[in-house]
């Protein structure tokens, strides 16, 4: 960074002094519950009933039994035990100071008071009331007492959510709830039923304090919705994992922590029984001698352990994440009901019949989450399209099968030649049915008969190990093939494309041919180059063609061979005028389809009346004291790379609209070793916005930038984008640089263009078709105006009196309009559906 282009980073000082400033309530809390633990003795020890930490804890015996008024308050002010303690100094420091951000000091404290009292004294009533009917959940937790900071904090980060930007509501919301939920179903005492009744509440206290209309949640971008799903999913693998932390679990699906438990056994004693004298309970003796072992631990886990690998995958947009989350997911809607064997519940009387109901739902419960993630995954399939290539499956398989295949057969080989070695004694059937077993998690063996054990050391090694060794192998191929892309092109086909680039061709726009969806036509020569996509039949073309000046024509022309050889119908999108006469002489019509507006940095300064606006903000920042960052990528920090996503994620999310693509980029586009990105920065080093910049080249030299992703930070400086691109003007008039293009803008026309024109070609069919299209044009930016701004955009770009150049659509057959239009919809709304479509609808008739 050079001196006026360092962003200045604040110190670690500085940094802690503006922490404690801004969260005084969370500090404050974290000092109280240090000094009640060591008060109350729970520092080094659990708080038990019948100890004096326990006069603090609510609870149906202390609260209304004994008559403590004041427990729900204190229960909030003491921890439990000494991890209770850490996580809630780790909690309050973190996730309560961020809620005192955005609720400021004097509410935060009224939340985490109100939420977390009202959360005890509700959770207490419900408990007591349940208890007294005879409910199982209540019954078995009506002694237990209380002491849990982390029910206020998770009552007052909801209620703040209520204040944050619609990305992290929906952030907070989501994954706060599903923690809790989680929590509730496979840990569920008391204090994760109070945390869920404190989360309840603080969406109630966000409305009050709000004191608005309640904020809709606007839809996410797909990496964002990516990212949610992928978190659900690994929320609800670490579930059964729950179920073990003390005091041992009480939820609903709790007795799935069973499933991945080994009950302590005598294996020596259980097999020598078993060998002299098979009786009936040695079935079951043995089914527990075969899942004792690591071996036999790590296959318990697999079905955790693979949910976890759907959610790498589904982070990435992976289809086969997708399949295999729903495999899983399947499966486990299967293991409560292999795992738990016969079931017999008996009333003896009408009084007992309601807790065996209660038991039967507890236990039906137990599909409840697998159900739900199924569901979930089918419902956003559509987000996880990324398919890898056919060679990378085929290796993918080939790992696989010849990993089982060897493993199995290493087991079977070792196990028939020690076939009396058995207890029971084993059958070449049996030891064929004993080679599938070791691939399957523990939760499944009983539906898979009688296990035989095996004594010989030999093989009983490979009785443990075969089957996590190859879902060891199955895990790391599946990580592979998450890396595994398929884009319909071949490295060498983008190389080979960005060396023309490099030579010149392509416009001020026709970088925007490497990004993805794009693949590649070449010329026979290999010295002229086409970037297209297909859809449904149309072959769309992107900027102009990448070629010498001097063979324009024929490019265009052999292109079009190649689309009629393939039965395509060739379209050319944001084409310039200098292309026109190429169509005029094939008598294709063309059409204006919005306009490139162009700076000249050799001529650039602010001089003059034109140039106030754009002159008061530069100025404005250069009083501000923002900085600027000239850089790539991948020379960024991780901090300044996770504040540029979060500032798309932000803009994205408060658009209840369909993620564009095609000639508009995003944050995947911006990471490009070739594009630039220029920053700017407030003094105290927070990002202001960030803008792309696409190069474009005459023999390898870099004549020109277009600038493409533009995002600003929320409460920006005023003006901050007329100050970032003048600054960049500058910049680039010091570089020698040619042409800046602030980029073409869909649907417009430049202010003293007639809207009446039709297009610019004259063949056959080109007035009628061209002027009906050309007024479906001027409709669509009337009416996408209040959705997408295109003719804000526009009217934003004129500050800086630029030069207009017109992009045209140049078409074979007027025939082909509607299929021409939904294309380029399709190009424009790659996964948008129809609820999507129904959500623009809405946008644009308010």
């Amino acid at each position: 960074m050079s001196t006026g282009e360092t962003a200045r980073r604040p110190g670690v000082g500085s940094a802690l002094a503006r922490y404690a400033r801004v969260a005084p309530a969370s500090i404050a809390l974290a000092v109280v519950v240090l000094a009640t633990s060591i008060a109350t003795g729970t520092l080094w020890s659990v708080a038990a009933v019948g100890r004096p930490a326990t006069i603090w804890a609510a609870g149906v015996t202390t609260t209304l039994q004994a008559g403590s008024w004041w427990t729900p308050v204190t229960a909030l002010f003491v921890p439990e035990d000494p991890l209770q303690l850490v996580a809630t100094v780790l909690l309050s420091l973190t996730v309560l100071a961020a809620a005192e951000r955005l609720l400021g000091t004097a509410r935060t404290v009224l939340a985490f008071l109100v939420t977390g009292v009202l959360a005890v004294v509700l959770g207490v009533l419900l408990q007591a009331g349940a208890a007294s009917i005879g409910e199982l959940w209540a019954k078995a937790t009506e002694f237990d007492v209380t002491l849990d900071p982390t029910i206020g904090i998770v009552g007052a980060l909801i209620t703040a959510s209520a204040f944050a930007a619609s990305l992290w509501r929906r952030r907070i919301r989501l994954l706060t709830f599903s923690v809790v939920l989680v929590f509730v179903l496979y840990n569920g005492d008391q204090n994760n039923v109070y945390r869920l009744i404190a989360a309840l509440l603080g969406l109630a206290l966000g409305v009050i304090l709000r004191r608005g209309s309640i904020r809709r949640l606007h839809r996410s971008s797909h990496q964002e919705t990516r990212t949610l799903v992928a978190g659900i999913v690994a929320i609800t693998a670490f579930g059964p994992l729950l179920a073990l932390l003390p005091p041992g679990g009480f939820g609903p699906l709790s007795f799935v922590a069973a499933l991945f438990q080994q009950p302590a056994v005598d294996v020596a004693q259980v097999l020598s029984r078993c060998d002299t004298s098979y009786s009936s309970n040695c079935r079951a003796e043995l089914l527990l001698v075969s899942v004792q072992g690591p071996g036999a631990l790590l296959l318990s886990v697999l079905p955790l352990a693979l949910l976890l690998l759907t959610a790498i995958g589904l982070r990435r947009g992976r289809r086969f994440a997708l399949v295999l989350g729903i495999v899983v997911n399947a499966a486990m809607l299967v293991l409560p009901f292999t795992a738990l064997g016969d079931i017999t519940v008996v009333a003896d009387d009408v009084s007992a019949l309601g807790p065996a109901l209660e038991v039967l739902l507890w236990l039906l419960a137990a599909i409840l989450v697998p159900a739900a993630s199924i569901a979930l995954l089918i419902a956003t399939r559509r987000q996880f399209q990324l398919r890898s290539p056919r060679d990378a499956f085929v290796r993918f398989g080939i790992v696989v099968v010849c990993t089982f295949g060897l493993l199995a057969l290493a087991y079977l080989v070792a196990a028939l030649s020690s076939l009396t070695e058995f207890v029971p004694d084993a059958t070449v059937a049996d030891v064929f049915a004993s080679t599938l077993r070791r691939f399957v998690p523990a939760g499944f063996l009983s539906a898979l008969g009688t296990p035989i054990i095996p004594t010989a050391p030999v093989v009983w090694l490979l009785y443990q190990w075969v089957g996590p060794a190859f879902w060891t192998v199955f895990v790391f191929a599946t990580l592979r093939l998450y890396r595994a892309s398929f884009t319909g092109r071949t490295v060498a086909d983008e190389e080979h494309f960005r060396a023309l680039l490099r030579e010149g061709g392509g416009g001020t726009l026709g970088f925007m041919g490497t990004w993805p969806g794009n693949v590649y036509w070449f010329s026979a020569d290999g010295e002229a180059a086409v970037a297209y996509r297909v859809i449904n039949g149309i072959a769309i073309t992107l900027s102009d063609p990448v070629c010498p000046p001097g063979r324009a024509q024929r490019t265009i022309s052999e292109f079009v061979q190649f689309c009629d050889v393939n039965s395509w119908v060739p379209v050319f999108y944001s084409i310039h005028g200098e292309y026109l006469p190429v169509f005029e002489a094939l008598g294709w019509p063309t059409m204006s389809v919005g306009e490139e507006t162009l700076m000249h940095p050799q001529t650039f300064d602010l001089v003059g009346k034109p140039w106030q606006k754009v002159r008061q903000a530069h100025n404005r920042g250069i009083k501000a004291r923002i900085s600027t960052l000239w850089t790539r990528w991948d020379d960024l920090s991780p901090l300044i790379q996770t504040q540029i996503t979060a500032v798309s994620e932000q803009w994205v999310s408060e658009k209840e609209l369909p993620e564009m693509g095609f000639t508009l980029g995003g944050i995947a586009e911006l990471k490009d070793p070739d594009v630039r990105l220029y920053l700017a920065f407030d003094p105290d080093g927070g990002l202001q916005a960030v803008t792309s910049w696409l190069p474009s080249w005459r023999d390898g030299r870099i004549v020109g930038w277009t600038i493409d992703f533009m995002r600003r930070a929320d409460g920006s400086m005023s003006g901050i984008m007329e100050f970032v691109i003048a600054s960049a003007a500058q910049r680039m008039r010091d570089e020698g640089v040619e042409v800046l293009s602030l980029s073409g803008a869909p649907l417009a026309t430049k202010p003293d263009a007639d809207l009446a024109a039709a297009g610019e070609g004259d063949g056959e069919g080109d007035g009628d078709g061209a002027t009906a299209m050309d007024r479906v044009l001027a409709f669509l930016a009337r009416t996408l105006e209040p959705a997408y701004g295109f003719a804000s955009l526009f009217s934003f770009k004129s500050k800086f009196n630029p030069t207009y150049e017109t992009l045209y659509l140049a078409y074979p057959d007027p025939l082909a309009l509607p299929a021409i239009g939904n294309a380029i919809t399709r190009a424009y709304l790659p996964d948008a559906n129809a609820r999507e479509y129904v959500a623009l609808a809405r946008t644009l008739v308010r």
